[in-house]
């Protein structure tokens, strides 16, 4: 083979993950535009006047890290001020939220909290320091993306309606893996295996990551996870995807089908967002937030807090 016929067939390879790439940094743009859409209000027209700081309640590295610094650093480009990412990692994304709970309300301290830290941690978390809806102002979306339900690659059912009979037979014999308790792998597979009436063994981990480090080396037999964070694995074959939460099928993921196609009611998104300590000046809040962002919030947490109290599960 000739050195420009290998070169070509490189960039066939290379191609697809670049734009992956791609459309997920310009997704996130389209996030962080949103998230400091709203007009300057006169109340904050020195706003930002130094640099802003971003807790980050996980450790570095992670999907919430990772989304948290593109989307922060384009929100940087459009204020005109940089924004320092700090991760403040442990108890669930808990100690950092409660670190920007307990902030000065002034702009200059922001949370890029998630599912986790808003939804599941009240319910979850004994003692909590803080509360989700009380001591946050919503800010804006930083991701927004529907789940994949994804196994090791050589799981034997071939589609999900097969993969739901398996678990139904098979029962605490299949491993379902998530990145802890009330993480969004973990809430994602909550309602998966809620609808589709199955009871897998729990298996945790300490994160996303060596979550699906284990299931790409089938050491566990599921998982389910953002599209964003499984979609390169899927498209390399390392492991099998079975349906996607949302209404429609995704452009990143054409091939594989929704949940509802196999009759399975699983819909959802993992979200996460940038809030502000509550008492934030308003001028700040309304030169930043889209309206709608609260109250998305707020029936996230309602609907959320019977199914996690239903699961007789406990933070660790």
């Amino acid at each position: 083979m000739g050195v420009v016929e290998q070169g070509k067939r490189r960039d066939e390879r290379e191609r697809p993950a670049a734009r992956r790439s791609n459309m997920l940094t310009w997704l996130l743009y389209v996030a962080a535009s949103a998230v400091v859409a709203a007009p300057l209000s006169v109340n904050a027209q020195s706003y930002p006047s130094r640099p802003i700081t971003v807790v980050v309640p996980f450790p570095a590295g992670g999907p919430s890290d990772v989304v948290a610094r593109i989307v922060t650093e384009q929100m940087g480009k459009i204020l005109g001020q940089s924004m320092v990412i700090e991760n403040v990692g442990g108890a669930g994304g808990t100690i950092g939220s409660a670190r920007v709970a307990a902030a000065s309300p002034d702009g200059y301290t922001l949370l890029a909290g998630s599912m986790g830290s808003h939804v599941a941690a009240p319910v979850l978390t004994p003692n909590l320091k803080y509360d989700s809806e009380r001591d946050f102002i919503p800010i804006g979306f930083t991701a927004h993306a529907p789940a994949v339900i994804v196994a090791r690659k050589d799981f034997p059912a071939k589609d999900l309606r097969e993969f739901v009979a398996y678990l139904k037979n098979h029962g605490d014999a299949v491993k379902q893996a998530h990145g802890g308790i009330g993480s969004s792998s973990h809430m994602a597979c909550l309602l998966f295996t809620a609808a589709a009436g199955v009871q897998p063994s729990l298996v945790a981990y300490r994160g996303t990551g060596p979550a699906l480090n284990d299931l790409i080396g089938g050491h566990v037999d599921f998982f389910c996870e953002q599209a964003v964070s499984v979609a390169p694995q899927i498209a390399a074959g390392t492991i099998k995807a079975y349906g996607v939460s949302s209404s429609e099928r995704l452009a990143v993921l054409p091939n594989v089908p929704t949940a509802k196609e196999a009759g399975v009611d699983y819909r959802m998104s993992i979200w996460a967002g940038i809030f502000a300590p509550k008492g934030t000046p308003r001028g700040v809040i309304d030169k930043l937030t889209p309206a709608k962002f609260a109250s998305f919030v707020h029936a996230e947490i309602a609907r959320w807090s019977p199914i996690l109290k239903a699961a007789n599960v406990e933070a660790k």
